[in-house]
C-alpha cells in the first residue's frame, strides 16, 4: 500500500477513527480531569479531540503529538492563535511531560498496551491518569467477518485480555465502555464520502487505497457488534 495515497486519502478527514466527543467527556470525568489539567493528546491525527478535550480542562494545556507532520500542521491552523494547543511532530513513545491525563484515540496498539503504558509511566504527574482505546472482542465467539476485520491484528483480545494487559504494565483500571456505533457511523461516513470525492480523479495507488477504505467499512459493518473499541481509563498502580 502507498503510504502517499493513504495520506492522501486522510488528509480531508476531521478525525483519523472512531469516536465522539461524549468518550472524551466520559474518561475526562472518569480520570477526574481538573480545568487546569496538563493534557497530553498522543497519535493525534488531525485532532479530532482537541476541541473536547480543551471543554473538560478550558483553564488547561493540550500537546498534541503525532508521526505525521501534515497532522500536526492541520492542528495548527485549526487550533492558530490558542495558546492552550500546542501541536508537535513527535514519537507517542516518547512524549515528554509531565502530564495529568493522557488521552489515546485508537493508536495505543501501535507499540502495544502493555508497551505503551510502560513507556508512558515516565510522562505522567503524581495522580495521573491515562485513557486509550483499544480493539475488542465482545463476544466470545467471534463471527468470521469479525476475524477477517481484524486479520492485521492478531493481538485483539476480550475486555478481560486488555485487563491483563494493563496490570502487566503496573496500573489499574478505573473504568471501560464501549465506543458506541454512533462513533464508527460517523467515522465511516466521513470516510466513505471522501472515497467518492477522490475516486474520479484517482491514480492506480490511491485506487487501490479507496477499495481498501470502502471494503474495511463494508466489512465493519457485516461483523458488528462481534468487536468494536473498548475505551479504558487507568492509573498507576
Amino acid at each position: 500500500m502507498s503510504k502517499a495515497a493513504f495520506f492522501h486519502l486522510y488528509a480531508g478527514l476531521d478525525r483519523e477513527g472512531p469516536g465522539t466527543a461524549d468518550d472524551v467527556t466520559w474518561a475526562c470525568d472518569v480520570a477526574g480531569v481538573g480545568s487546569s489539567a496538563r493534557v497530553a493528546d498522543l497519535g493525534c491525527g488531525s485532532g479530532g479531540d482537541i476541541a473536547a478535550l480543551l471543554q473538560a480542562a478550558p483553564d488547561g494545556h493540550v500537546t498534541a503529538i503525532d508521526a505525521h507532520a501534515p497532522f500536526v500542521n492541520r492542528i495548527r491552523a485549526r487550533f492558530a492563535g490558542d495558546k492552550r494547543v500546542l501541536a508537535q511532530v513527535g514519537s507517542m513513545a516518547d512524549p515528554g511531560g509531565p502530564f495529568d491525563f493522557i488521552w489515546c484515540a485508537g493508536a495505543a496498539y501501535f507499540l502495544g498496551v502493555t508497551e505503551a503504558l510502560t513507556a508512558w509511566r515516565a510522562a505522567l504527574a503524581p495522580g495521573a491518569t491515562v485513557a486509550f482505546s483499544e480493539p475488542c472482542w465482545f463476544t466470545d465467539a467471534p463471527c468470521a467477518a469479525a476475524r477477517r476485520f481484524w486479520a492485521a491484528y492478531p493481538s485483539i483480545s476480550d475486555e478481560t485480555g486488555i485487563r491483563t494487559r494493563v496490570t502487566a504494565a503496573g496500573y489499574e483500571v478505573l473504568d471501560t465502555r464501549r465506543v458506541a456505533r454512533a462513533g464508527w457511523d460517523s467515522y465511516y461516513r466521513s470516510l466513505g464520502a471522501r472515497c467518492a470525492v477522490l475516486t474520479a480523479g484517482a491514480d492506480a495507488d490511491l485506487t487501490v487505497v479507496i477499495g481498501q477504505a470502502e471494503t474495511e467499512i463494508a466489512d465493519f459493518d457485516a461483523q458488528w457488534p462481534d468487536s468494536g473499541y473498548l475505551l479504558t481509563v487507568v492509573r498507576p498502580a
